[in-house]
């Protein structure tokens, strides 16, 4: 069945092939915990590594618990709550706990620089941090000057315990219960932080109507026989878009387990997915190819695997990587999807490989969702295009962000008088309504399935007492998808190597966005407007290091 096709005032536009999908108007943490009681001894979060777990009725009790021990704290109704833990069994349940307080739930990268959270937490308007021992003392480094509760048994003497609130709450008495009267669907609850389309971090608000209804389209086609079925790999950071929205809260409503790992280890990931009989695994493909190359795979054996799927979607797949997968893990159906934080999640995915309407073709990211409305622009008219041509995607529902906070320029930059999101990716849809991503219009870098902006790490950059110029260009990399790779002028009488350049970056950002190749030239070259010549950059890096010649050919272009 094709996706339909409208026309409408000359606009070409695509709809889901699959019927309209309702949206209930609940709140986020009412959506997700309706029925819990039903399935109040299953685990719905267990932790691979150390075993600790929550079954459902103490998921919806510490929601409740937390969410009260909040508002005695004062928190009012739209106030933000940044949250820097890594991916442990409470994480969902303090996320829903501030959601279900009618606070704005933020996620902060745990390995973050120190300055990358102040950031965050400034730019957010922040009123309170919920952090973890170990991390504290970086959320304290930067002097914050708003109160901080510390998850564990570790007891910090300037900072809230969250089992000491919990407890506090119970014996407060009074109503303990998620449902507030005066939080509504159209409420902000969650503040995520994305680089968008044009590089530098900003804070997409999103409603409870936004994420619920993003749940009800990707979540379509599970049937009642999948409900209390499905395990989830929870090894996605649970601060992205995908690890609170695609694997918490759509596995609390299908009533699964999520496996909680906070990183990736070869071994301890095939232990988990043999011991918790995992069935649906989220991963990035530096994942896929370990599970390739990595011998220690083979010490396993993996006919005790209950996977039945994995998706990838933080990065596209090399279709020779795809090929040795699939003939290593036969059983393993494969899924790429996309998706935006700024369209609360999941956009277009594969469909369930057990349901009637298959799957989309390998190297596809899937087909249009219930709900959506997906066209293809010529990015220099505006114009819409038929099928089978590459554009930029655009897409309108009720998952598209309220905007990005504090920062109406961008907004209107990204969602059009429409209501259009423009996605800055490239993209087209084939005869059978499958969905093919080709470029990206951004410049944006992706590590590991990690966001890097290349403007954030020019910045630093040029904050270099010896830099004059930068430019940051991604490089391929089999292992990492891209590695963020940067040409710099240096003032002639430096005594500075490549390497102390390259250090200085990583002094001042998290691991992830490392420098991780560098080569000194004589200018940067960029088009009569301005612009850097990015793509001519990222070629010569590569020639350069191919042959391993000096860099200084670089600058021989004419601009």
């Amino acid at each position: 069945m094709e996706e339909a096709l409208v026309a409408q005032n000359d606009e070409q536009i695509f709809r889901s092939r699959y019927p309209t999908v309702s949206v209930p108007d609940l709140t986020l943490p009412e959506f997700v915990l309706q029925d819990a009681e039903l399935y109040a001894d299953k685990v719905a979060f267990v932790e691979a590594v150390t075993g600790k777990s929550y079954t459902y009725s103490e998921v919806a009790r510490d929601t409740r618990r937390f969410a009260k021990a909040l508002r005695s704290l004062g928190l009012r109704k739209g106030r933000v709550v940044v949250v820097v833990l890594p991916n442990v069994a409470e994480y969902g349940i303090v996320a829903l706990g501030i959601m279900a307080a009618g606070g704005v739930f933020s996620g902060a990268n745990p390995t973050a620089h120190s300055s990358e959270i102040k950031k965050q937490v400034e730019a957010a308007d922040a009123k309170l941090i919920v952090t973890s021992g170990p991390i504290y003392e970086k959320v304290m480094v930067k002097n914050l000057g708003i109160p901080i509760i510390v998850m564990g048994e570790e007891r910090v003497e300037s900072a809230m315990n969250w089992k000491e609130l919990l407890e506090a709450a119970d014996r407060a008495g009074g109503n303990n219960d998620f449902t507030n009267n005066e939080i509504h669907q159209n409420d902000l609850c969650a503040l995520p932080f994305s680089s968008g389309t044009t590089g530098m971090s900003k804070g997409v608000m999103l409603t409870h109507r936004n994420l619920v209804a993003n749940l009800c389209s990707t979540l379509f086609n599970v049937g009642p026989e999948l409900v209390g079925q499905v395990t989830t790999l929870g090894l996605i950071p649970f601060f992205h878009i995908y690890g609170i929205t695609g694997i918490c809260c759509a596995t609390l409503r299908n009533k699964g387990k999520v496996v909680v790992m906070n990183r990736f280890e070869i071994r301890t990931f095939l232990n988990a997915l043999i011991k918790q009989e995992v069935t649906f695994a989220p991963i990035v493909p530096p994942i896929i190819l370990a599970l390739v190359k990595n011998p220690i795979v083979d010490e396993f054996d993996l006919s005790k695997l209950k996977l039945r799927a994995v998706m990838t979607a933080a990065a596209p797949l090399a279709p020779e990587l795809l090929a040795a997968f699939e003939k290593k893990f036969p059983d393993v159906q494969v899924q790429e999807a996309y998706g935006l934080t700024e369209h609360s999640c999941i956009t277009l995915t594969h469909g369930d490989p057990a349901k009637p309407n298959g799957i989309s073709k390998k190297n596809s990211v899937g087909f249009i969702l219930p709900n959506l409305e997906i066209k293809f622009i010529d990015p220099e008219t505006g114009r819409s295009l038929p099928k089978n041509t590459p554009g930029e995607i655009c897409v309108r529902s009720q998952c598209v962000m309220q905007g990005y906070f504090k920062n109406e320029e961008e907004t209107s930059r990204t969602i059009d008088k429409n209501g259009w999101l423009h996605t800055g990716d490239i993209g087209y849809i084939d005869d059978d309504g499958d969905v093919f991503i080709v470029d990206r219009i951004k410049e944006l870098i992706k590590y590991k399935g990690f966001q890097v902006a290349p403007a954030e790490l020019e910045a630093i950059l040029l904050s270099h007492p010896s830099v004059e110029d930068a430019a940051v260009v991604p490089l391929p990399d089999e292992e990492a998808g891209e590695i963020p790779a940067a040409c710099v002028v240096i003032n002639k009488n430096s005594k500075e190597s490549e390497q102390d350049i390259i250090n200085f970056v990583a002094s001042n950002v998290a691991n992830y966005k490392k420098v991780r190749a560098l080569q000194f030239v004589d200018t940067i070259p960029k088009s009569p407007s301005g612009k850097i010549l990015r793509r001519f950059l990222k070629e010569k890096m590569i020639e350069n290091m191919q042959s391993k010649t000096k860099p200084n050919n670089i600058n021989d272009i004419n601009v």
